[in-house]
């Protein structure tokens, strides 16, 4: 019980919590994109269930730390470079998220006007079982890749398991909250739909970057990203303020 009124354990748990929510971005920008995809009705079980995964893999890694730490052990070697089973989980996710980012930049950018109205009642008829239970697959997979690295982060922070468990529940119930307005706002406006695929571009080729031990500092892709995004804020209010003047010089004449 002392322990609970220790005041470093609270800084461990609010600092860990914070990381925890800024590690998860790139798992919220994915998660809305693949749910973007599924009809309106099916959009906040699908949120809910995708970060329910990745509460769920996170808690479990954590629960197996000597089998996560084990992972950063070299398992074969090829040209003087070593490469642990943590190595060969962030190349096959950083490969999945690159092909799943740049397919989605090109459904969005090329093939958005090749489909009809027919075509979009026809996918939304076919998205009730199947369709809905593969997004879910993919948030799945990827929640692994963001998982390990995120515990692999919260072992080098705190020594205790029960903060980093209770750090994991507060992230996540955090996100669970911001995933809802996050995916709106990326569906109602498609120029930041494109910035954030190619965010999650960006993450992917870290990660590739990060299986051959070339870190990449996660800071410079939020900055960047966070730069696009209010240049992007800016472009949104001129195109509504212009909007708003047109409509206002039409209601006059």
């Amino acid at each position: 019980m002392a322990t609970l009124f220790d005041p470093n354990i609270w800084i461990a748990f609010a600092m860990l919590t914070g990381l925890e929510i800024v590690l998860g971005i790139d798992n919220i920008i994915f998660i809305s994109i693949l749910v973007g995809r599924l009809p309106a009705e099916q959009r906040d079980r699908a949120r809910r269930l995708g970060l329910g995964f990745a509460m769920v893999s996170r808690l479990l890694l954590l629960l197996s730390l000597s089998w996560v730490m084990g992972l950063t052990a070299d398992l074969f070697t090829i040209m003087n470079q070593g490469i642990s089973g943590r190595d060969l989980v962030l190349l096959l996710g950083g490969i999945f998220l690159l092909y799943k980012a740049s397919h989605e930049i090109f459904v969005e950018v090329e093939a958005r006007d090749e489909h009809g109205p027919g075509d979009t009642a026809i996918a939304t008829a076919g998205a009730k079982r199947g369709v809905f239970w593969g997004v879910i697959g993919q948030i799945a997979i990827i929640d692994i890749v963001f998982s390990l690295d995120s515990v692999i982060t919260a072992v080098g922070m705190v020594d205790q398991i029960f903060v980093m468990m209770a750090a994991v529940i507060a992230s996540v119930g955090v996100m669970l909250f911001a995933a809802k307005p996050i995916g709106d706002f990326v569906d109602l406006h498609p120029s930041v739909k494109v910035l954030a695929l190619a965010f999650l571009v960006m993450v992917g080729m870290a990660l590739t970057a990060e299986a051959f031990d070339i870190h990449v500092p996660k800071g410079y892709i939020y900055a960047s990203m966070a730069f696009s995004l209010a240049v992007e804020a800016l472009n949104i209010r001129s195109r509504a303020k212009r909007k708003a003047a047109l409509l206002k010089s039409t209601d006059r004449s």
